[in-house]
């Protein structure tokens, strides 16, 4: 493991931008609780007192890396969706995929991005396509939206499910799994209540 305060030396002028990759490197080492400004200020090769230029105590500096980790969750969403079947329920079910890889690669920054507050938090705009994290899961998620139905309702219930999922992956409630996480046993049936998004309940 890379020592924490080792010093590394970062781009002239571009020191906001070094001090949140510290940060990113330092969750990915040893997760959130040993994510301080100090230590990200060691990691960029500064005076600990550097990063108050540039954000607002700790707070501060967890919101920009948790809007650059945002950007990274809705890359990987974006690129496993476009490698799954284009049909409405492959795209959902690869986007799912991609959630859980992102949890399951980058567990300390998930922790983060989902500790600062509600995602929308750090998205400018929940309708704004593809070009937010949420927005890709609305996208995403439109097709299998009924008619009359407020869309935050399928959305909450894609999200719920897969976010559940991750969490309890991370824990090691499923115990250990081999391979990649989405051919874990419990993924592909769990997943198969996609199949029910936006379904009308069955008469009594």
């Amino acid at each position: 493991m890379t020592d924490l305060t080792e010093k590394k030396p970062h781009h002239h002028g571009d020191l906001r931008s070094a001090l949140i990759q510290s940060g990113i490197e330092i969750l990915t080492e040893s997760g959130l609780d040993a994510l301080t400004l100090r230590r990200c200020a060691a990691r960029a090769g500064v005076s600990h007192a550097a990063p108050a230029h540039h954000f607002d105590g700790l707070a501060g500096l967890r919101g920009a890396i948790a809007k650059e980790g945002f950007d990274r969750f809705r890359q990987q969403m974006l690129r496993a969706r476009a490698a799954g079947g284009q049909d409405p329920k492959g795209r959902i079910l690869s986007l799912c995929r991609g959630y859980l890889e992102f949890a399951v690669e980058n567990p300390g920054l998930f922790a983060l991005i989902f500790s600062c507050g509600p995602m929308s938090q750090f998205e400018e705009d929940m309708n704004a396509g593809s070009a937010t994290a949420y927005g890709v899961l609305r996208e995403t998620c439109a097709p299998f939206v009924p008619k009359d139905t407020d869309p935050v309702v399928i959305e909450t219930q894609v999200w719920s499910l897969i976010h559940g999922f991750s969490h309890l992956f991370l824990a090691g409630t499923f115990g250990p799994g081999l391979g990649p996480p989405d051919h874990h046993r419990l993924f592909v049936p769990v997943m198969a209540l996609l199949q029910e998004i936006g379904r009308d309940p069955a008469p009594k």
